[in-house]
């Protein structure tokens, strides 16, 4: 009898990006999270538990470098948080809008074009 699979986290999210430099700048320097390895070919940043990897070769295994997915990171404070990443330059696609009946969300992308956002409670500026 075959054992029951149960995947239970989402250990990493790996993004293939074009500059890995640039990349990590955007990631570290404008999202805040943590650069916690770094080799040429491979930097993994720390993002609550789970870690978001950039990877220059994951361009040369795709024939797209941003798809149909989206990395969405949880807020505590919609608002505040969109108002502090605003302030570092990022670009939001829209404004901030409800999608459940608890939660918000905004989009925006990456150096890259892979699609974020932010989704939590609408909070206050």
């Amino acid at each position: 009898m075959a054992e029951t699979v149960q995947l239970s986290r989402i250990a990493a999210i790996m993004l293939g990006v074009r500059d890995l430099r640039q990349a990590v700048a955007f990631y570290k320097d404008k999202l805040g999270l943590k650069l916690i390895f770094q080799e040429p070919a491979l930097a993994l940043l720390q993002c609550g538990t789970v870690m978001i990897g950039l990877s220059p070769g994951h361009v040369n295994s795709a024939p797209h470098v941003a798809g149909a997915t989206e990395v969405s990171f949880g807020v505590d404070n919609l608002r505040a948080t969109h108002k502090a990443l605003g302030e570092k330059g990022i670009v939001f696609l829209g404004d901030p809008r409800q999608v459940t009946p608890t939660d918000w969300a905004v989009h925006f992308k990456d150096v890259d074009g892979h699609l974020l956002s932010l989704f939590g409670p609408e909070g206050k500026a």
